[in-house]
């Protein structure tokens, strides 16, 4: 993989891990086009820097969310910040159990599977399209919202199902306030992807060579600056119910990615 190409790849994980529209699924679109030919171990390696450097930005943008956060948990006391911890962890659960008990078939899903992403592309449409038309409230997130919303985030690791536009439409479909959905959703992922880095560094599955580290870095950096920028504009959107916009470019591009899949 070249300079260039990481950084392409970097720019598009950074702006649609954030935007509803699934990163995972325009990574290994974007790999078709570029005609990446990783194996799917180093395909998948790559998409989890590339998260990384966005959760990253995650905790750049929400670091004062975050400071409160642990500042309360150290308080030892029945606060809001250590029932938002407790919500973020039960969100995790489905996620957790769905990663370790399908690595290798989740795996499999990442090597070019072009007609699985155009259809996942169109259930994000979907789902995109049923939260847009759904009342704006000031209800905040409960423990039993985090359990479903992180079912949600369990499916979404399924290339062309947003995570973001999942768990977000879930949660505003359970009436939660838009804002509120949107900071749950990037919060709820940070845990996951630093684990899965933790996990992988571990085993030994984050395996660059020397070579590879320069394209690497160059992707993780524009995955990162271009994570700051689209955080802080998807917020405003789903403040202002812009995701109708979104479900219709899910479904043209799910609809081109089915029929390449056909013609190639």
């Amino acid at each position: 993989m070249d300079i260039l190409e990481a950084i392409v790849l970097g720019l598009i994980q950074g702006l649609t891990e954030f935007l509803p529209v699934s990163s995972s699924g325009h990574l290994e679109l974007a790999k078709v086009v570029l005609g990446d030919t990783s194996v799917p171990e180093e395909s998948l390696t790559f998409t989890v820097v590339l998260h990384f450097a966005t959760a990253l930005s995650t905790l750049v943008i929400f670091r004062k969310e975050v400071l409160e956060i642990f500042k309360g948990l150290f308080q030892f006391k029945w606060n809001d910040e250590l029932k938002f911890s407790l919500k973020i962890i039960i969100s995790m659960i489905p996620a957790v159990v769905i990663g370790l008990l399908f690595e290798e078939q989740l795996e499999s899903f990442f090597s070019g599977e072009i007609f699985i992403v155009g259809m996942m592309l169109f259930l994000t449409a979907i789902l995109l399209l049923f939260a847009d038309k759904a009342k704006s409230t000031e209800k905040k997130v409960t423990f039993w919202d985090a359990l479903i919303i992180g079912v949600s985030q369990a499916v979404a690791m399924l290339p062309g199902i947003s995570r973001s536009g999942a768990t977000i439409s879930t949660s505003v479909l359970l009436g939660v306030d838009r804002v509120k959905a949107a900071r749950f959703s990037f919060l709820m992922v940070v845990p996951l992807i630093f684990g899965k880095i933790g996990k992988d560094v571990l085993s030994g599955d984050l395996n660059f060579q020397s070579s590879e580290m320069i394209s690497v870095s160059a992707g993780f950096i524009a995955a990162f600056l271009a994570g700051l920028l689209a955080c802080k504009w998807m917020i405003a959107l789903v403040k202002k119910s812009k995701l109708y916009y979104f479900s219709i470019y899910c479904a043209i591009v799910g609809a081109i990615a089915v029929a390449y899949s056909f013609l190639k």
